[in-house]
């Protein structure tokens, strides 16, 4: 994968990361169903193609880099998130936005040591950098602990118990950050009643984000504090709190990319019912096995290894990408159904690589449907008005060629928020499961209280226009408590 080669060149940066950590551990503290409110960054606007193959082909980088690189997550707020958060961490608490991202694990945030982290942000919001010392609940991670064992598969050389545990992520455009774990409390909000919540808070380790490089700095004008990973290791905010026993190890997101609206869940969703399944073993993001592609009422002839790739088996489902992208041999034939059906059009390829047309009627009546078949017949089907979207008076296809990516992303299958949206898609961590239903997703949902075992209403919410935020919709993310003592929290 790309980059093998750079953990090793690297390696001097990461001593020269324990040699700063050394310094910075001499900080005087010794060692030692919630809701969140979510904003969808392209709402209220229409998509620019460019801003739409910038964002996925640096995302894809991200998902390539999370694969090789052994120090936790691979998440980036640099413009690639489609969703972020607001949530309070700290005692007193304090705001924090941060990318909300299924193919990452690591929760971070800039911290007040860094210099070149940005201070201000174009999407309307103001930004904080963590300060352990403003915190009473704040502590430390050293490298003896556990944690700092198990992100990085065993003691790390040249950190020793005195030290802070490090992270280092470093990018495929060349962008890096690099920092120190800390322990503290995260607020949220958790289900008290039908649409009510009560404030809760959790103990998670995250990230102390020391120094920004590339695009990770102070010029990016979408700039958000860090990212909130909710991927499938235990390192992930949702995995931890898991172990603990306050959440269920699950969570659930029906995501409306037109206007920001949803719902974000953690907890056991009771209705509508889902269809699970099952989660490819041994991979790092969320892979499932593809058995079949339909368009209309026609099967796409291939065999279901098209879809492995070295150590890479199955399809990738992460909302964070825009688009979806399928191998060249799947892609081919499925366009050309598609465009079968209207045989007049006359076709525009935009920026060498958009197909698009012009069509002023029906899009549902006047395309096939493309349905996605998985184990255990699971279907994700994908109507004309989603996988077409509008740019300039023209329709264009959403479906890429990965074929025509570059070596290490080449002929990846990829699902995005293009076939996600307007579905409750449900993550099942404790049965490696993953399923999901159309859905309208500005209704409710049923979640299950642990604790009682009563079921609760939750909704899409709206942030209200004193958080800065021009009264965008947003997303509701709820984590349900499961045992009795966290009642008191």
């Amino acid at each position: 994968m790309i980059l093998r080669g750079v953990i090793s060149s690297h390696y001097s940066l990461r001593l020269l990361l324990i040699g700063f950590l050394v310094v910075s551990s001499s900080i005087t503290r010794v060692l030692s169903g919630g809701v969140i409110h979510v904003k969808y960054k392209f709402a209220g606007s229409q998509r620019s193609i460019v801003d739409l193959k910038v964002h996925d082909s640096v995302r894809q980088l991200r998902i390539l880099a999370g694969v090789d690189l052994p120090l936790g997550g691979s998440g980036r707020p640099d413009g690639l998130g489609l969703y972020y958060a607001r949530i309070g961490i700290g005692t007193p608490s304090k705001d924090y936005y941060v990318q909300v991202d299924t193919g990452s694990d690591i929760m971070w945030v800039n911290c007040i040591q860094c210099k070149e982290c940005p201070r201000r942000s174009s999407l309307g919001i103001d930004l904080t950098l963590y300060n352990i010392e403003d915190s009473a609940t704040g502590k430390l991670v050293s490298c003896d602990q556990d944690f700092c064992y198990a992100i990085n598969g065993g003691p790390l050389a040249g950190c020793t118990a005195n030290m802070s545990c490090p992270y280092l992520e470093i990018y495929g455009d060349g962008s890096s950050t690099a920092g120190y774990f800390v322990h503290d409390i995260v607020l949220y909000d958790r289900v008290s009643g039908d649409l009510k919540t009560s404030s809760a808070n959790g103990s998670v380790i995250f990230g102390c984000g020391a120094t920004q490089s590339g695009n990770l700095g102070s010029s990016n004008e979408e700039s958000l504090d860090g990212i909130l990973g909710f991927g499938k290791a235990n390192s992930s905010m949702i995995s931890q709190l898991a172990s603990s026993g306050k959440v269920k190890n699950m969570f659930a997101h029906c995501l409306d990319g037109v206007n920001g609206g949803g719902i974000f869940a953690i907890g056991h969703v009771v209705r509508p019912k889902v269809n699970m399944t099952p989660l490819v073993p041994n991979q790092p993001h969320y892979n499932v096995n593809m058995t079949a592609v339909q368009v209309g009422h026609d099967f796409l002839s291939f065999t279901p290894d098209i879809f492995d790739s070295g150590d890479r088996q199955g399809v990738i489902i992460d909302s964070g990408t825009t688009l979806a992208y399928l191998p060249e041999m799947v892609y081919e034939p499925l366009v050309s159904k598609i465009l079968s059906r209207q045989p007049d059009l006359k076709l525009q390829t935009i920026h060498d690589e958009y197909t698009c047309f012009q069509y002023s009627k029906s899009l549902d009546e006047a395309f096939p449907n493309v349905t996605f078949h998985f184990e255990n017949s699971v279907t994700l089907k994908v109507n004309p008005h989603e996988y077409l979207f509008p740019y300039n008076g023209l329709w264009c296809i959403g479906w890429q060629n990965s074929g025509m990516q570059s070596r290490d992303r080449k002929n990846m299958t990829l699902l995005g928020d293009l076939v996600l949206s307007n579905k409750l898609v449900l993550y099942d961590l404790e049965n490696q499961t993953i399923g999901w239903t159309e859905y309208n997703c500005s209704s409710s949902i049923q979640v299950l209280d642990e604790r009682t075992g009563t079921v609760h209403l939750v909704g899409s919410q709206n942030i209200s226009s004193a958080c800065h935020l021009n009264a965008w919709f947003i997303t509701v993310l709820i984590l349900l408590a499961t045992l009795p003592h966290f009642l008191g929290c």
